[in-house]
């Protein structure tokens, strides 16, 4: 039995294979309409979730399986103050496999140590949200081709986001990456991704405050909003989130190919009038995220590729 915490949980290898299979759903989906007949997936959402989710939900019902679990920590035992490790031992006895979102960090490997089916984290506090990540790999592969010699930058929330900390941690073991890390001082990205991850490995990346600067050398923008559930007190929100929006005006500044990503939901970081743009990629980037999770939960199941 596997869980899938981190996107460092799985090789290089093993991902490609993912994302492989997650190809062939998306080409044959028919094909994989019953697989997990009789499975059933329990969504453990102790933070408010909308894509994700949903996501988890469709990707199952999809394979053919059923869903259970709760939307919310207030609709779970946890107001009475159980805990997640009797939480998953219950859930054991019901599903054949969770995804679990938390506040906590390290809330999903707590579960783990304890469960007798995968978890896969969905989301834990500002830490990692691995499955994002895949989704991420899934959209730039199916758009781009490939998911090496790539310039990516990284827009806004940098110090919380931890959709930003999965996709560096998996994207640095690719071949020719660079990143461009585009945060006010105040969001800059945490001393241990960029000592442990960036510096570690030998990956050139920059940071700037200025998005126009870097818009033509990009070949990927990964927008983020800055998390009012992050803060600690609301005026620092308010001076924070409004320091990047992305428009029409900026766009005419990258490159033809540029894609542009967000694991949304937005606020008001990437402004309306891009959604028309062909280089805005993150509504399709929604889609892709069913087929990486259908992929996902066939793996961890052991139901292969057929």
């Amino acid at each position: 039995m596997r869980h899938f915490l981190n996107p460092l949980d799985f090789t290089v290898g093993e991902l490609d294979e993912v994302l492989d299979l997650a190809d062939e759903i998306r080409q044959n989906p028919e094909r994989y309409s019953q697989v997990c007949k009789g499975k059933k997936i329990a969504t453990l959402f102790y933070e408010p979730s909308t894509r994700t989710r949903l996501s988890f939900e469709a990707a199952m019902l999809n394979l053919g399986g059923s869903v259970l679990g709760f939307a919310t920590a207030d609709s779970s035992s946890a107001t009475k103050g159980e805990s997640v490790s009797d939480t998953i031992r219950i859930v054991s006895c019901y599903a054949d496999i969770c995804a679990m979102r938390h506040p906590k960090e390290g809330a999903p490997l707590v579960a783990s140590l304890k469960s007798s089916i995968p978890v896969i984290n969905a989301g834990d506090g500002g830490h990692q949200h691995p499955t994002q990540t895949l989704t991420d790999l899934c959209t730039i592969r199916s758009l781009k081709g490939r998911l090496s010699d790539l310039t990516i930058g990284l827009c806004g929330d940098l110090k919380f986001g931890r959709t930003v900390h999965s996709l560096i941690s998996a994207l640095v073991r690719y071949p020719h990456i660079r990143f461009v890390l585009i945060s006010p001082d105040a969001l800059r990205i945490p001393s241990y991704i960029r000592d442990n991850t960036l510096i570690k490995n030998k990956i050139p990346f920059k940071e700037v405050q200025r998005l126009e600067d870097v818009m033509p050398e990009l070949d990927i923008l990964y927008m983020t909003r800055v998390q009012k559930e992050r803060f600690f007190n609301e005026e620092d929100y308010i001076r924070m989130k409004d320091s990047y929006i992305l428009d029409a005006e900026k766009m005419k500044l990258a490159r033809e190919d540029m894609l542009v990503l967000h694991p949304l939901p937005r606020v008001n970081e990437i402004s309306v009038e891009v959604d028309d743009d062909p280089r805005a990629a993150y509504f399709k980037q929604v889609q892709f995220g069913v087929y990486a999770r259908m992929a996902l939960i066939m793996t961890l199941l052991g139901l292969g590729g057929k």
